[in-house]
């Protein structure tokens, strides 16, 4: 078969060129990288790369059994540093890499394409010609309805989860499930456990496994450990007809070490800062983006957009947006180089971020796009129009320190830090919040999410229990990483699959039970996510009373009668006869208990009606008195008769 190369033809227009130099081009998916095409009658692909120091640049493959200079490149006569051709005969599925000569010192570089739409499984390194046209979508009626289930008023609990550990195959030398298998699996868990969303830990691909895929080379390549491109579009596609969201990590912050990938790309820092104190990640031994590079920015957007146009993503979260923000994260004193005005503040990633959610709200506003932001950076979910970075959403990592820190406390010292408890509702509506108990808390010899809780067996559930019924009540949307639904003790293992037999005893089965109902009370209840993002959908009842250990608190729509009443107890002892305050007369119901027998809880609380009586209390006309069970939380409602 012929292979003869073409240099008459180019997918990229003088626009095209345009933007990319600008930092605007969104969509340059669609001109570089491998693209099969005819071009005189005769099938092939048009290879496009960005290696403006190189001397020169061939395309060795399958095809020419990896010969490096049987098929050159030719550099465009602009000064756009881009190399192109056209291959005859290069078929869908071959291998290839880009063998790059660079003008210093003759550094040569295999690499892979930076824009490939499917690569090799590692450990092996090359990119594959691949089609991304192929695959028939089937949730035309979840896209069109998408901006319901992602909006600020709705009920949003996400599932976070690592592919390759979720649940192996121990009969079949460990193997983790493939994409397909997911889709029946894993669909068919996240419907029962009653969650909105599922977030997926990096799936670009990535060279090392225990990275997690936090290293990436592959930001347009969906990784081949779990099967094809369209293997992974059809368990996006089934999860929308069954209307779960899918969230996908995205890590713009830095990439991978590894010499196949984007670092010393054309033998320069050509993606990242050839200063080691702008250029390297001392923390995670990886290289950081040069933002002020506008091919970078478009590179970066572009991969963004690729991500929510050819796989429906409904929602990026951006990974260490703090370390993009700061100079100086993880740096000691003269480790880094201030901006022009002296300061620590990474303006090129500020404007790049501004950028990049302007780029994608404005192609597809009904998405979210999510900040891992650790630190009290303003603004980060307010419009970049007045001086926001235009985020939909932000982990709220503060609660989640503190919630965490609070409740690892032995009940008898909780008096001595209830303002860890209550400091979240002073800035919880001064950015649109998300609450992660994430993946970052259960590694690292954080212990697992009930070994971070007090006491003995018993009360290691029951503090657990109270957390998520707190955590479900507190506004702000939801997120949990995986196993802690049904408290799994060890730490999270990226190399096994998590320990599923422990449902085979009744307080683990029991919990995660819990959990789908605190997800269907959630979804149900308007008033515990319409407004989590407003003052008037949370009054405190309660936040003072410290010494035993208790709060009490209102979520409310714009509907009275739907008012939630949350009462929580973190003492290890039943609070007989408590009383609080309420607006209203009439009877009031549990619709929750975390103590109840049915969740293996200690049988206390309240069966039946609790009528109001006509005495104030915590400023209110009317007051409630009740039983508080032993670390545990109620949610109440007030019955409405028709």
């Amino acid at each position: 078969m012929s292979h003869a190369i073409h240099y008459n033809l180019s997918t990229l227009s003088e626009m095209d060129i345009y933007l990319f130099k600008q930092g605007s081009h969104a969509k340059l998916y669609e001109k570089f990288g491998a693209h099969t095409m005819e071009h005189k009658g005769k099938k092939g692909v048009h290879f496009a790369v960005w290696a403006p120091n190189a001397k020169s640049v061939s395309v060795r493959g399958d095809f020419n059994d990896y010969v490096t200079d049987a098929h050159p490149l030719q550099l465009r006569s602009d000064d756009s540093g881009i190399w192109e051709g056209f291959i005859e005969g290069v078929e869908e599925g071959l291998t290839y890499k880009y063998h790059i000569v660079s003008q210093f010192h003759n550094i040569v570089h295999e690499k892979s394409d930076p824009f490939a739409f499917y690569s090799e499984k590692p450990s092996n390194s090359a990119s594959r010609v691949w089609s991304l046209d192929g695959y028939d979508w089937e949730d035309k009626a979840w896209m069109k309805e998408r901006y319901q289930h992602n909006a600020h008023d709705a009920p949003v609990s996400v599932y976070e989860m690592h592919l390759g550990s979720w649940k192996r195959k121990v009969e079949e030398d460990n193997r983790y499930l493939t994409y397909r298998e997911l889709a029946v699996e894993l669909v068919e868990y996240l419907k029962e456990m009653n969650y909105t969303h599922v977030e997926f830990m990096p799936l670009t691909e990535y060279p090392f496994f225990g990275s997690w895929g936090y290293q990436v080379v592959g930001y347009f390549s969906a990784t081949a450990r779990f099967g094809e491109p369209e293997d992974l579009m059809y368990l996006i596609d089934v999860l929308h007809q069954n209307d779960i969201g899918v969230i996908m990590d995205w890590v713009p912050s830095h990439f991978a070490v590894d010499m196949h990938g984007l670092i010393n790309f054309d033998g320069t820092a050509l993606y990242e800062h050839e200063d080691p104190r702008q250029g390297f990640h001392p923390e995670w031994g990886s290289i950081i983006f040069n933002y002020g590079r506008n091919e970078v920015k478009s590179f970066l957007i572009s991969s963004a957009m690729f991500w929510l146009d050819k796989y429906h993503i409904d929602g990026i979260r951006v990974d260490a947006v703090a370390s993009m923000l700061h100079l100086d994260y993880a740096r000691e004193e003269g480790e880094w180089i201030p901006n022009e005005f002296g300061g620590n503040e990474n303006l090129e990633a500020v404007e790049f971020l501004r950028k990049l959610n302007e780029s994608v709200y404005e192609q597809f506003p009904d998405i979210m796009m999510i900040a891992e932001e650790s630190t009290a950076w303003p603004m980060v979910t307010r419009p970049t129009s007045i001086g926001g970075l235009g985020f939909g959403f932000k982990w709220n990592m503060g609660w989640m320190h503190d919630s965490l820190k609070y409740m690892s406390f032995d009940p008898i010292h909780r008096a001595h830090h209830h303002h860890q408890l209550t400091f979240s509702l002073w800035y919880a509506f001064d950015e649109q919040f998300m609450l992660p108990l994430s993946h970052d808390e259960v590694v690292h010899m954080k212990g697992s999410l009930i070994n971070k809780m007090p006491g003995d067996i018993n009360q290691k559930f029951a503090n657990l229990r109270a957390m998520y019924a707190y955590m479900m009540s507190h506004p702000g949307k939801k997120l949990l990483f995986m196993g802690g639904e049904f408290a799994q003790y060890a730490e999270w293992n990226f190399e096994k699959s998590l320990d599923w037999h422990l449902l085979e005893n009744p307080r683990h089965a029991k919990l995660q039970k819990m959990l789908s109902d605190l997800n269907g009370i959630y979804r149900k209840e308007r008033a515990l996510h319409q407004y989590d993002e407003k003052h008037k959908g949370f009054e405190w009842i309660d936040d003072g009373d410290y010494e035993h250990n208790c709060i009490s608190f209102m979520r409310k729509s714009d509907d009275p009668n739907e008012t939630v009443y949350i009462l929580c107890n973190f003492a290890d002892e039943t609070r007989e006869l408590y009383t609080v305050g309420v607006p209203y007369a009439g009877k009031y119901k549990e619709i929750f208990n975390s103590q109840s027998a049915y969740y293996e809880g200690w049988n206390i609380g309240n069966t039946g009606a609790i009528t109001a009586k006509k005495e104030s209390m915590h400023g209110r006309d009317y007051s409630i008195t009740l039983t508080l069970p032993p670390l545990g939380v109620l949610y109440l409602k007030r019955v409405v008769e028709n």
